[in-house]
């Protein structure tokens, strides 16, 4: 029989909703995820989650605190990697002017060490604004069409894989047509890349992902 933190840590909000770490109740994030007509429910048993989303993904939440502090987030990310959860898992990190030197190292662990998805956010506005988005796209998305819920964080996706020197918008498009996850893209070989998106581009792309990363950089 599941004990009740099991049917937690698998729960899915109904549309319109986000299950929350009773430790944000008190937070601009919520108050602003309230402000865009987002329905909130608390829990105090998510584990290491911070929220659960209506499509079946969950977030982990790395502040320009936590990145500051030293390496204690990076136990915090394998934990979460780590949970048994069905659950497509996010990780939403604060790249702010105190944080810039720490990102491309804490970038690299998500992407590459731990093979997640990273969206990095200004703040926790702006991590409202995103998580708002997929709660209402969820309410526009077609149940018998989609088959997958990465569909819905497309434009998030999109908009990572922009960051890429000599990726456009066109560009990151075809790239997700023929790759079907970032993990992919990240791991793919300049041959792989090329009839995709031209010899110079797939240069960029590949150097971009497999360059040594250094602090202050």
């Amino acid at each position: 029989m599941e004990t009740k933190a099991n049917i937690v840590l698998n729960a899915v909000p109904p549309y319109g909703h986000v299950i929350a770490c009773e430790k944000w109740r008190n937070s601009s994030l919520i108050q602003s995820l309230k402000g865009g007509g987002v329905k909130i429910l608390f829990e105090n048993e998510l584990g290491v989650t911070d929220f659960h989303l209506p499509n079946k993904s969950c977030i982990l939440y790395v502040s320009e605190c936590d990145i500051i502090a030293g390496n204690s987030y990076k136990r915090k990310l394998v934990r979460y990697r780590n949970a048994s959860s069905s659950f497509q898992q996010l990780v939403l990190v604060e790249n702010t002017r105190l944080s810039d030197q720490y990102f491309s190292a804490v970038q690299k662990f998500v992407l590459f060490d731990l093979g997640l998805t990273l969206l990095p956010v200004s703040g926790q506005t702006e991590a409202s604004q995103l998580i708002t988005q997929m709660v209402h796209g969820e309410r526009r998305d077609n149940p018998f069409r989609r088959r997958t819920v990465s569909r819905l964080l497309d434009p998030l996706v999109l908009a990572l894989v922009q960051q890429v020197p000599g990726v456009g918008k066109v560009k990151a498009s075809a790239l997700f047509q023929h790759f079907c996850s970032i993990q992919q893209l990240c791991n793919a070989a300049p041959g792989e890349l090329e009839p995709v998106v031209g010899h110079a581009a797939a240069q960029q792309i590949h150097s971009f992902f497999h360059k040594p990363t250094a602090a202050g950089t």
